[in-house]
């Protein structure tokens, strides 16, 4: 018998409850053995919830109870999460987590105290939801030196994107249907700014290069800039504008990772990902290109990724699953203003001075477009350079293109 308590009664939590009642008698087959759900914190009332009999308002109830064997973290946030987390890592409790914000920020030292402790700390949950990501990166793709990691790892903010694209949507009118349909938050900030994104690179860049690193490393640009101009001009040059986050390896041991909009080619296999679903690819030195698609959020699908943790602790409690990484260190980030790219510009002007500040470019044209406005593709560059021919134009709106 292993026994789950769930903190937090929510849209995951409460998912979670579902999958394992649903699929009790898979999982103990899977397992070998029955898996409880004996308790559930929540400071809310549930009289009419299947799960009644479980709930309690006091932690300290699951934390003194020798018989939990795992807890669940789905309240989020990196307060009363962390408070928790840490001590029923020190009852000897393993935890799982859907948490991106306690994983980003603290996700080294609680890893520390899990290796202390004997017990697992895991989180398949935080960076894709429903998508199996972090287990294929860190045994399937064992045998690769991975060099890069990058997607579309929000699914608020490609929901906007691929209405503004399919919909001729503005901005604002994408976001609010998002909000209607309950894709995103009355408060949208952590997604539309790119926070959610940033967190769940610096995850992933810490699981394929080994070593912390801290959101606020990661420059972050979200898509509260882009425009319907924006949108015309990529797709007249075969482009789709995604929010990207990404990791790099560099020389010398070195990490660098940012989140910003990219114009992806429509032969990327990231340019078909649309709607609220997300894709993780990875390139390592033996298998190439790799890709991982789903849907990024959501109950069930989130709730499936918790429960496989589960599943995996409860095959055998004793043993800790390894997931860890080393301390940061900031000496080893690299900027990402040493990478070079071709840029999208759209600005007031005209190509003649255009050209006369950036020598070869690709013209851009749209229908509608007001006079004096133009569009163009640059040569690769780094951002230094790019803003130094800038000067010299009235610019509106300045994003990568995917290499």
């Amino acid at each position: 018998m292993v026994n789950v308590a769930i903190l937090g009664f929510g849209t995951v939590g409460s998912g979670v409850a579902e999958v394992l009642t649903m699929n009790s008698a898979l999982i103990e087959q899977r397992t070998g053995k029955a898996v409880r759900l004996k308790y559930i914190l929540d400071v809310r009332d549930f009289p009419d919830s299947p799960y009644k009999d479980c709930f309690v308002k006091d932690f300290s109830v699951i934390e003194s109870d020798p018989e939990v064997d795992v807890v669940v973290e789905t309240i989020g946030g990196a307060t009363v999460a962390l408070d928790f987390t840490t001590r029923a890592l020190k009852a000897g409790k393993s935890v799982v987590s859907s948490n991106k914000e306690l994983v980003a920020t603290h996700g080294y030292d609680l890893l520390q105290l899990a290796v202390e402790k004997g017990v697992s700390y895991l989180f398949e949950a935080s960076v894709g939801g429903g998508i199996p990501v972090l287990r294929p990166l860190t045994n399937c793709l064992a045998g690769n030196e991975l060099s890069e990691v990058r997607g579309i790892l929000n699914g608020t903010t490609n929901y906007i994107l691929t209405r503004m694209i399919r919909a001729g949507l503005s901005f604002e009118q994408a976001l609010k249907e998002a909000q209607d349909n309950g894709y995103a938050e009355r408060d949208p900030s952590a997604d539309i700014e790119g926070h959610d994104a940033c967190r769940k690179i610096c995850i992933l860049a810490a699981l394929c290069f080994g070593r912390h690193i801290y959101p606020d490393q990661v420059p972050t640009q979200g898509i509260t800039a882009i425009t319907l101009a924006d949108v015309d001009y990529a797709n007249s040059c075969g482009y789709k504008i995604k929010l990207l986050g990404r990791a790099l390896r560099m020389e010398g041991g070195k990490v660098c990772a940012y989140v910003a909009p990219h114009l992806v080619s429509s032969e990327n296999p990231l340019a078909g990902v649309e709607d609220v679903f997300n894709a993780i690819s990875a390139t390592g030195n033996a298998v190439g290109d790799v890709m991982f698609y789903g849907r990024g959020a959501g109950k069930l699908p989130t709730a499936s990724a918790v429960v496989g943790d589960i599943i995996d602790i409860a095959k055998d409690v004793t043993t800790r699953k390894r997931n860890e990484w080393a301390a940061c260190d900031r000496s080893l980030f690299q900027s990402p203003e040493v990478l070079t790219f071709r840029w999208y510009v759209r600005a007031v002007g005209s190509m003649d001075a255009a050209r006369a500040a950036f020598g070869e470019i690709m013209p851009l044209a749209r229908g509608g477009a007001p006079a004096q406005e133009i569009a163009f593709l640059t040569e690769s560059m780094t951002l230094a350079q790019l803003n130094e021919k800038l000067a010299a134009l009235d610019v509106q709106s300045v994003i990568r293109v995917l290499a």
